[in-house]
């Protein structure tokens, strides 16, 4: 088997390359939900570091927590106990004003079906960020943003005017209209048929290059996973190692044998 990197035991990074910064932090994070007998522990003592301007992957079985962390990364989510670090910023020390600032100003969002507002007009939820905060979008970029995504004469359409695919790429031009210092995107590509599905990972791969953004996505699609730069891997709420340079059989062969095996090691 290919080796990677870490165990079951994985711990954060450390680097003193300061070609290497961090944009997010795990650090020993739980999640736990309801009480007693019926008490799930969905992420148990997490730590993951993500570096800037990195297209990371986060794989894992049913249940191995992927999604939970996302939302926890995200601030959708509070976690139980332990540190989320979005740059310096402590997630969990936050008042509600403060986080929902947070959601809004650093980080972009992409989910399965777009999560796009059915009243409002593709180019009005591209905006949506920007008009709740009283802010009124950068032009040129937007323009740059629209026609890069090849969705310049969609923008008056609603929602359910377009193919799931411009559904997708409006829902990316909304992630990046504020430039954010992290997108999250949750199986982006789940809800796409296989041609969308990889001109939706193009453009998020597009975004690491072109842009210097840095995008965590979670998915169980090999094919996805090995566009990243990386693939984190999850069991059973921990890190259970770091596969570099994904390949499409690469990922199958590790994903496979998280199923079987209590850990993955180098």
């Amino acid at each position: 088997m290919t080796p990677v990197t870490g165990d079951s035991n994985y711990a954060p990074s450390t680097t003193t390359d300061p070609t290497r910064r961090l944009a997010a932090r795990a650090i020993d994070v739980v999640r736990e939900y309801g009480a007693g007998d019926n008490r799930v522990r969905a992420l148990d003592g997490l730590s993951i570091d993500l570096f800037a301007s990195r297209f990371t992957a986060i794989m894992g079985a049913s249940g191995s927590g992927k999604s939970t962390f996302l939302h926890c990364l995200a601030g959708l989510d509070q976690a139980t106990s332990g540190t989320i670090l979005l740059g310096e910023t402590d997630l969990g020390r936050l008042g509600e004003t403060s986080l929902t600032a947070t959601r809004r100003d650093r980080i972009g969002f992409v989910f399965q079906d777009g999560n796009l507002l059915p009243h409002l007009t593709a180019g009005e939820n591209i905006d949506l960020s920007a008009s709740l905060a009283g802010r009124r979008p950068d032009r040129a970029w937007r323009s740059e943003l629209v026609e890069r995504l090849g969705i310049s004469d969609r923008l008056r359409h609603l929602p359910a005017e377009l193919s799931g695919g411009q559904r997708q790429r409006v829902a990316v031009a909304r992630a990046l209209l504020g430039r954010p210092d992290l997108i999250a995107a949750d199986e982006p590509t789940g809800a796409l048929d296989s041609a969308s599905g990889n001109s939706l990972l193009e453009l998020l791969r597009s975004c690491v290059e072109d842009y210097g953004q840095t995008v965590v996505m979670v998915t169980h699609d090999p094919v996805a996973a090995a566009v990243t730069d990386e693939v984190i891997l999850l069991r059973d709420g921990r890190a259970a190692g770091t596969l570099r340079a994904p390949t499409h059989d690469t990922v199958l062969e590790h994903v496979g044998a998280l199923a079987v095996r209590p850990g993955v090691t180098a």
